[in-house]
């Protein structure tokens, strides 16, 4: 059933505005009678019908509340260094889709992709949009953050402390990811993938310092975007809601 989330509270009859109304009416194409699903920014999930529309709005009106919340018991956070191409698009939605609890793009030194402060907030914006269409599609109570690209050593020094923030590192040879995740008994990660040219030694001696765990996924080479996607795939498998009924 088509989803759609709301700024505020499910209420007994809710008025769309501005870009949730065009998406209901006209993306959508919904009529008077259809049903939607909406979740509110409280996590509420509840079956909508379409009452009627105006030029710019569209009302709907409550039918009842449902028990669906899909989020996974563990938050994963995903740092990740600037991709080319569109395959921070591709990253984005994937990673929305096995569950990512938010996505901090960063800026490290092997990154080919240079963004000043407009390029910047203007790819944020779009990225933000692929999150919330992918959080759409697969049945999200809530729309993964993306936040404001940061330089790397920068972050470093301000991430979540309460999160276990493990690195992605090719050049280690001993921790593997997945006896480092069975050690653990937390329910907060973050994932930090470097870009095409891997984290420099001194990335990776400063995240270390900062509390990172370095570790490996074997003896093969990934790309950056499989890497992430794997490490999320893996922290689901052990620690979140992957397998369970």
């Amino acid at each position: 059933m088509r989803r759609l989330f709301l700024p505020g509270p499910i209420l007994d009859t809710v008025c769309l505005t501005g870009s949730d109304a065009h998406h209901v009416g006209y993306t959508l194409r919904a009529k008077a009678g259809d049903i939607l699903v909406a979740v509110g920014a409280d996590r509420q999930v509840a079956e909508m019908e379409v009452v009627s529309f105006t030029k710019d709005t569209v009302t709907l009106r409550r039918r009842a509340f449902l028990t669906a919340d899909t989020e996974s018991p563990v938050e994963v956070g995903l740092g990740i260094c600037l991709l080319k191409g569109e395959k921070m698009d591709f990253v984005v939605q994937k990673a929305v889709e096995l569950g990512v609890a938010f996505i901090q793009p960063l800026r490290s030194e092997n990154c080919v992709v240079r963004y000043d402060e407009n390029k910047g907030a203007t790819r944020r914006e779009r990225w933000q949009r692929v999150a919330e269409e992918a959080a759409k599609q697969c049945g999200r109570t809530m729309v993964p953050t993306v936040e404001p690209i940061r330089a790397l050593k920068e972050w470093l020094m301000n991430f979540p402390l309460e999160a276990s923030l493990f690195l992605l590192y090719e050049r280690e040879e001993r921790a593997s990811l997945r006896s480092w995740l069975r050690s653990q008994e937390g329910r907060r990660y973050i994932a930090l993938v470097g870009p095409e040219g891997g984290f420099t030694p001194e990335e990776a001696a400063t995240a270390q310092v900062a509390g990172a765990v370095s570790v490996t996924f074997g003896p093969r080479i990934l790309r950056a975007e499989t890497a992430a996607l794997a490490a999320l795939a893996a922290v689901m498998y052990e620690k979140g809601d992957w397998g369970t009924a």
